[in-house]
């Protein structure tokens, strides 16, 4: 992916969310989301490079940060507990990838976690149905989306 898409893709989905909701939160989800799902598409791989460094990014614009550790354990261990059980049906970078946006969504609320995992499901369920994935459905794309919309809507 050319930095200069990436840096285009960010900008606009920095610009359109400060319209939308002024959050901190939503602006780190959209400066890590364009290279993310860049990564995804291009590489089936998400970056440590870019999901580690989102933990700490999103416990500190966290206004309850031990809510944001808190949600991103619940969110992440939810994720890796079917990444141990089926390590074919989610990848590695998908988990360390859920527990970063679990900080976020924790934000949003509580309610925002269930929600999104069944969000980021359905997303990535639509991928399937339109294209066949030889190697298995990226599901990044789906989680990003989910947690990008909850943060936005903030369901409770």
């Amino acid at each position: 992916m050319p930095a200069a898409v990436v840096v285009l893709g960010t900008g606009a989905a920095w610009a359109g969310l400060a319209t939308v909701a002024p959050a901190w939160t939503a602006f780190v989800l959209a400066a890590l989301a364009v290279p993310l799902i860049a990564a995804d598409l291009r590489h089936r791989r998400l970056p440590d490079v870019l999901t580690l460094p989102a933990y700490p990014l999103f416990v500190g614009v966290a206004p309850d940060p031990a809510k944001a550790l808190a949600a991103a354990a619940v969110f992440g261990g939810a994720h890796l507990a079917v990444h141990l059980l089926a390590p074919h049906a989610m990848g590695a970078g998908d988990v360390k990838l859920a527990g970063a946006l679990g900080a976020a969504l924790g934000s949003a609320g509580w309610l925002a976690l269930p929600v999104a995992v069944v969000l980021a499901a359905l997303i990535t369920a639509v991928l399937a149905a339109t294209r066949r994935w030889p190697d298995g459905v990226p599901h990044g794309r789906g989680l990003l989306a989910a947690a990008i919309t909850l943060v936005l809507i903030r369901p409770g």
